[in-house]
């Protein structure tokens, strides 16, 4: 007998546990302990962070804490990588 049910509860089984967390669950996960990095516009960083000028149209490389604070912003991967070289922090990818 086929239900309709178990294949909606088997494909929901499926959806790993992290993707569901909460702003907040994530950043307790790791608080200051992992980061993230993001390719974004300059437009988009201007209307982020408010005290600084950005280009519109070059892409930066921003790396955010887990509570979503930003760490780095710089235009080159070399520059992210440079920078985590010397500090304890786990980075989690985006999908």
């Amino acid at each position: 007998m086929f239900e309709k049910r178990n294949d909606e509860a088997a494909a929901e089984a499926l959806i790993h546990p992290l993707k569901s967390l909460t702003r907040a669950q994530f950043a307790a996960l790791g608080g200051d302990a992992v980061a993230y990095v993001r390719p974004v516009r300059g437009a988009v960083l201007s209307m982020m962070i408010h005290d600084a000028e950005f280009d519109a149209t070059t892409e930066y490389q921003l790396v955010m804490s887990a509570d979503g604070t930003p760490l780095l912003v710089t235009d080159t991967e070399d520059a992210v990588a440079e920078w985590l070289g010397d500090k304890n922090l786990g980075l989690a990818t985006l999908h």
